[in-house]
């Protein structure tokens, strides 16, 4: 096993640094380094500018338009971007109902969705949780019935990230009510204008628009936007859970906020504590290890070797870091953290002049901390809860 970079990637590496230095845009990626909010403009003139050079499908083969990277490069590329404080791709398309349609879409559904997907210019959501069908996601009751040459979809989707902005979703429904629970769901690709489809936002713990419900009420959904065979979702589900898992670890990003952390407790004057140095420590040791695990499965890959099945370890792991540095960001800013301000989250807010002025001495990188704290609460639940996640890698470990 070879963890070191050949100077053939990191010659790749410079080249990726260089073009993100002069394409990110200066105003995005002050945002991202001091945590305010992103808003869809944000989010889609990034992805734009990566689709125009043909990178927001960085993880593409070429025969689909994408860059043919291997996955050394494709981790470099993500990498890079995270530490020049680029915004966090939303995967839903690129990353995950891309790959699905890749490997189990009709030539028609690739040729009609990938183009836009690559282009940053059609933003999908997805449709897997359900009220009461969230790691049991076998479980989900949202039916479609077929009707000729359409389906007829009813149901409610929950917990779907950016809803407000999707202009198409892809969902697991129940097809066939009869059989067991997973070998009745079907994977269909639906468009969020079409009638019956009503999105309702859900306001989270830190104020923030973030999460939605989508309800089908006799949604019309043609025929060939159904993804492989009829019944055969669930096995279309695994396959871009796997994807959704190990992009949740997401230890780039880790390793940018820890930096952030050293520098809110540099100005907060806890940096020099040796108790609290200490845990930054210990939070830096468990970044590498990740990184080191990821650099395994990268290794394995790159030799040809069968890759590791470690996708629920990713996310286990890397979602209980990025709650820890939330927790240390917290107790560095101490009682300047606590006061949870919204309007913190937008760029160019003033700090001092916080609460009418009843905020004295607390700095603007303090702000955002709470928000920041409360919203990843929700890491060791999404993607499948670390506790599901810690069964499946006993039986696929242990047996």
């Amino acid at each position: 096993m070879d963890l070191k970079f050949t100077p053939q990637e990191l010659a790749f590496r410079a080249e990726v640094r260089q073009w993100v230095a002069e394409n990110l845009p200066q105003d995005i990626s002050d945002k991202v380094h001091k945590a305010l909010r992103l808003s869809k403009d944000d989010l889609q003139r990034w992805a734009r500018i990566l689709g125009k050079q043909g990178w927001h499908g960085w993880a593409w083969p070429k025969q689909f338009g994408g860059p043919g990277w291997n996955a050394v490069q494709r981790h470099l590329f993500e990498e890079e971007c995270a530490l020049a404080g680029a915004p966090r791709v939303v995967p839903f398309g690129p990353v995950m109902v891309a790959p699905v349609i890749m490997a189990f879409g009709t030539p028609e559904q690739q040729q009609r969705h990938l183009p836009g997907i690559m282009s940053g210019e059609v933003w999908w959501s997805q449709g897997y949780s359900e009220p009461g069908s969230g790691s049991d996601l076998a479980s989900v009751k949202t039916r479609a019935e077929r009707r000729g040459d359409k389906y007829i979809v009813n149901g409610q989707k929950t917990w779907t990230t950016l809803g407000q902005y999707g202009d198409w979703i892809f969902c697991l429904v129940r097809t066939d009510p009869t059989v067991k629970p997973q070998a009745g769901i079907s994977f269909l690709l639906i468009d969020m204008k079409s009638p019956g489809v009503t999105v309702r936002p859900i306001i989270m713990l830190d104020g923030e628009h973030e999460v939605n419900e989508v309800f089908f009420d006799n949604v019309e959904v043609p025929v060939e936007n159904l993804v492989g065979e009829e019944n055969k979702g669930w096995t279309y589900a695994k396959y871009l859970l796997a994807h959704e898992r190990s992009n949740i670890a997401d230890v780039n990003r880790a390793k940018r906020e820890l930096e952030r952390l050293k520098r809110i407790a540099k100005a907060e004057g806890v940096y020099e504590d040796v108790r609290f140095r200490d845990q930054i420590a210990l939070l830096e040791v468990d970044i590498v290890a990740l990184e080191m695990m990821v650099l395994r499965v990268l290794s394995a890959e790159k030799s040809g070797k069968q890759s590791l099945d470690v996708a629920g370890l990713l996310k286990i792991r890397g979602s209980e870091i990025q709650q820890r540095y939330t927790e240390l960001m917290m107790l560095a800013g101490g009682p300047f953290s606590t006061p949870y301000i919204h309007e913190a989250m937008e760029a160019g807010w003033q700090g001092d002049q916080a609460l009418g002025g009843l905020w004295p001495g607390g700095a603007a990188h303090c702000a955002p901390l709470a928000g920041t704290y409360f919203n990843y609460r929700k890491t060791t639940i999404y993607g499948g809860s670390n506790e599901v996640q810690r069964n499946i890698v006993a039986q696929t470990v242990l047996g």
